[in-house]
Formats: structure tokens, C-alpha cells, sequence
């Protein structure tokens, strides 16, 4: 059996590490890296880090319209498809080389595998919804983190092909944890103290790419009353000189694009976590840390469910009075993502139905 494995972006590179893992100890396993994550310190370190396999085909689509990034990503992923023969194709999550991934395998009559199928938010405008959707609607398994996302599958009429198997994050978070704490020394690195300290993480494009909510959020980090820390995506860095804005807070120190060793240190250890990141939201449950979530809505609802995610959007006020006052006992929090060995479950689902 042939899989071929389509990532393209940060979360996916920490997605596919547990599954590659379990891949190629029962099949062969093609990787194709599409390129739209091209800057080193946000691709190449994670390869390194989670020891994934070099991939055997690197596309350098690079960062591009959506439009023009996922028709490039599709003509060429159609190519390796053809020529690779597989016999099934693995995306995960939503952004544009999983959609991208989709479309072309599915056009040539491939059966798609998607992992963290079922995720909703339920806001079309962004165009990760867009993605989730569309890749869910070509899948023939459709592999669901939770009970929520088999739900909303359920509620679009797609019932065949749905499997609960946990949150391959889970799998990655149990597996790396201990590396990191052997071999990164981040902390100490920039005079941070356990649990006293905020992280903070902000990319997404409907922040970034709205000049008031990322003038909103500007201001909350720069009026934060204790240390806090921020990886600085290359493209928010953009957007902010683009809008005049800079982080003037002698609080918080802003650092490079962190490889996820030093990145789930950070999280394990800090007090509280604002971010806009989906992945962030679930490190910050595994991690037992109060997540502080500037987005409207989230696609992982049971986390605002549960108590330990709180969504503030852009909004100045509503950000710093969570980071003042929004505590979490998670003594009490029900573990709803699973047991940690689902990237087994979706290797021996797929290898069950291929025959």
C-alpha cells in the first residue's frame, strides 16, 4: 500500500509526524511538502525536530494570493499524484495545500484521508472554513478528533466513512513533551520563570489582515502588566510595519519563530496562553494552561465548552480583562480529544479498507 501525504504549513508538519511514523511501519508512505510554509524557521526546523522523513517531493508554491497558491499547489500536486500512483491521499486540517491535496486527488479518482475532519466554526469568511468544508465534502474518510465534529459531518448529510479516532495532536504532544524537556532550554534562554509569564501567538489572517483588529490587539499586548513572550509570525511582522503598528511594551519580548520543542515548552510552562491559533488552543488544553482565544468563534468548541478556553476577539478591553481575571481548574475538565493513539487508529482504518 501507497500513501502519499500532502503538508504544506506548520500545524500539519506537527500533525503528520505521529502518523508518518505509524505509515511506515505497515506502508510505503510518499511525502510532499507544498512549499506554503518556505521560510526555514517555519518549515525546515520542524522536519529536523520531529524527525519526519525529508520529503521526497518539495513544491515551493511559497506564499501567494489563495487563489494562485492553491491553483499551484493543485497543477503540481496533480503531476506527483500521477506519476506516484498511490493508492490513497492524506491531508490534514485546512489550509490551502489541504484543500489543494483534495481536489487533485480526488479529480483523478484517489480516495482522500482527512485528518481532523468534522471542525467548524461556522464563520465562511475565513477562508480555512472554506477549506475544512470542501475537503470534507471530497473525503472518503473522514477522521473526527471528537463527538462535536462527528455531529457537525452529520448535520451536512455525511455519515459514511466517519471515524472517531482522538486528536492526532494529542499523539504528537504525549510523544515530544519529554524531548523538550531534555533538550531545550528556551526558558532559561530568556530569563522566563515558570508560570509566570503570558505567551502569545497571532497570525491568523483575520486578524492580521483587518487593520482595526490588528490595531485592537496591538494594543492589548502593549498595555499587558507582566511578561509575556511572542514568536513573531514573518507575515503578522509584515502587516504590522505595513499599518504602522509595533509592540511598545518593555513587558514583552518579541523573538523569532520558535521550532514546537522550544514552542511547547513555552506553552507547558506559561501562565496563561493569547493566541488566535487553532493548534494553540488544543497544546493549551494538553498543556492544562487558560487559553485566552482573540478570535469570534472557534472550531474547538469543546475547549469554551469546558471552561478552559475563553474567545475575546479583537477587542482591546475584553483581551486584558481575561488576561487579568480568566483562571481554569482543570482538576475538573473532562479529556474529550481522545487517549492519544489515534494516529494508529487511521493507519490501521485505512490499510482495513484498501485491503
Amino acid at each position: 500500500m501507497k500513501v502519499l501525504t500532502v503538508v504544506g504549513a506548520r500545524p500539519q508538519f506537527i500533525k503528520a509526524a505521529p502518523v508518518s511514523r505509524e505509515i511506515r511501519r505497515k506502508a510505503d508512505e510518499i511525502l510532499v511538502h507544498t512549499g506554503q510554509h518556505y521560510d526555514k524557521s517555519m518549515s525546515d526546523v520542524f522536519f529536523e525536530e520531529l524527525h519526519i522523513p525529508v520529503p521526497d517531493y518539495n513544491l515551493h508554491v511559497g506564499s501567494k494570493a489563495h487563489g494562485r497558491q492553491t491553483g499551484e499547489m493543485l497543477s503540481k500536486l496533480e503531476d506527483v499524484i500521477l506519476s506516484e500512483k498511490p493508492d490513497c491521499v492524506l491531508v490534514y486540517g485546512d489550509t490551502n495545500s489541504t484543500l489543494a491535496g483534495a481536489l487533485a486527488a480526488s479529480k483523478l479518482h484517489i480516495p482522500v484521508a482527512h485528518v481532523e475532519a468534522g471542525l467548524r466554526s461556522f464563520n465562511r469568511r475565513m477562508p480555512e472554513e472554506i477549506n475544512r468544508v470542501l475537503t470534507d465534502h471530497v473525503s472518503k474518510w473522514l477522521f473526527c478528533p471528537t463527538k462535536t465534529a462527528i455531529r457537525h459531518l452529520a448535520s451536512e448529510g455525511i455519515t459514511e466513512g466517519v471515524h472517531l479516532v482522538g486528536d492526532v495532536m494529542l499523539d504528537a504532544v504525549l510523544y515530544n513533551k519529554r524531548l523538550a524537556e531534555e533538550k531545550t532550554t528556551t526558558l532559561q534562554d530568556l530569563g522566563l520563570e515558570a508560570g509566570s509569564y503570558i505567551l502569545i501567538t497571532l497570525h491568523r489572517a483575520e486578524n492580521t489582515d483587518d487593520s482595526e483588529r490588528l490595531r485592537q490587539i496591538i494594543e492589548a499586548i502593549n498595555r499587558l502588566p507582566m511578561a509575556a513572550v511572542l514568536p513573531l509570525h514573518p507575515r503578522t511582522r509584515g502587516k504590522m510595519e505595513q499599518n504602522g503598528l509595533i509592540i511598545d511594551n518593555d513587558h514583552v519580548q518579541l523573538i523569532e519563530p520558535v521550532g514546537y520543542l522550544d514552542m511547547l515548552q513555552l506553552e507547558v510552562n506559561a501562565r496563561k496562553i493569547l493566541t488566535d491559533s487553532g493548534g494553540v488552543q488544543k497544546e493549551a488544553f494538553f498543556a492544562r494552561v487558560p487559553c485566552i482565544t482573540m478570535r469570534d468563534e472557534t472550531e474547538w468548541t469543546e475547549t469554551v465548552e469546558l471552561g478552559t478556553n475563553i474567545l475575546t476577539g479583537a477587542d482591546t478591553g475584553k483581551i486584558l480583562e481575561a488576561v487579568e481575571t480568566f483562571e481554569v481548574e482543570f482538576s475538573e475538565i473532562e479529556p474529550v480529544f481522545g487517549d492519544g493513539h489515534a494516529s494508529g487508529k487511521i493507519v490501521e482504518q485505512i490499510i482495513r479498507d484498501l485491503g
